[in-house]
């Protein structure tokens, strides 16, 4: 007689992971989703040419009313401090883009779906500051150059043109990239301190253009070093051929100045944002 033998039922499959076919989250797709973001905003197409048509339009435009006054020497102003004046107007929106881009998602709402998909928050903040800065670099050399040429069209006309091979010309048409893009950064970080936008774009706007200006009425050494060391006061000189204020810092240290600032105030910002709710 034999005995049967009993089957063992079917070891049960494995169930499948969670994260089976789901795409890798890298830092490089991070920057993809940033840049898509960035470029697909009808409001970032208007804020980058309004930066653009201000800051070239302006600075022609100034540049053919005084060019006359400048050569006869009656205006008493720098001249190399006109070829890039409408600048002054333009930093207005790349401040505003970078404020936009971290304070948008939080009044559409988006800022959930974006930590959701990418919870590690530093990653994600370095990922905008990333695309932020290389669009604002790009376009504000582009603008500070093109700015330098209509200017200098008008210059040259009376004789009182510069070379564009000077090296203040040259650094000024980097220079004017470099100092749009920490600008924009720095209001990325008031945007993510305040998730606010029209609060973020008043405080930013005081800081760069009010304050900058009344700290000057301190008086002695006290207000003296306020004034160099205010975020645009000492950001814009590495914008500018000549500055209109020659007690300021000079180009470099400046914006060396400039940059320590917003990184100070980017490194709070990413901390706060790292701990908030969304």
């Amino acid at each position: 007689m034999t005995t049967p033998t009993t089957l063992s039922p079917p070891a049960a499959a494995p169930a499948p992971r969670a994260d089976v076919g789901r795409p890798r989250l890298t830092f490089g797709r991070l920057l993809d989703a940033e840049w898509t973001k960035i470029r697909t905003v009808r409001s970032t197409v208007w804020t980058l040419a309004s930066l653009f048509v201000l800051s070239v339009g302006l600075t022609a435009l100034i540049c053919w009313g005084v060019a006359g006054e400048l050569a006869d020497d009656t205006a008493g102003e720098p001249v190399g401090a006109f070829v890039t004046w409408g600048l002054m107007f333009g930093q207005i929106a790349a401040l505003v883009l970078g404020i936009l881009v971290a304070s948008a998602e939080y009044s559409s709402g988006m800022i959930r779906t974006t930590l959701a998909a990418a919870p590690r928050r530093w990653p994600v903040l370095a990922a905008k500051t990333t695309v932020l800065t290389a669009v604002l670099l790009v376009l504000g050399a582009i603008t500070s150059t093109v700015a330098i040429l209509a200017g200098n069209f008008f210059l040259d006309r009376e004789g009182i043109g510069f070379s564009l091979t000077d090296p203040d010309v040259l650094r000024t048409m980097v220079g004017g990239g470099l100092y749009l893009a920490v600008l924009g950064v720095f209001g990325l970080a008031l945007g993510l301190l305040m998730r606010h936008t029209a609060g973020a774009v008043t405080v930013g706007i005081a800081l760069i253009f009010i304050v900058g200006n009344l700290v000057g009425l301190i008086p002695g050494a006290t207000g003296e070093w306020l004034t160099k060391l205010m975020p645009g006061n000492a950001g814009t000189t590495l914008a500018t051929v000549e500055s209109f204020n020659p007690d300021l810092l000079g180009p470099w240290t400046g914006f060396g100045v400039f940059a320590g600032e917003t990184a100070l105030l980017l490194l709070v910002a990413g901390w706060l944002f790292s701990r908030r709710d969304a």
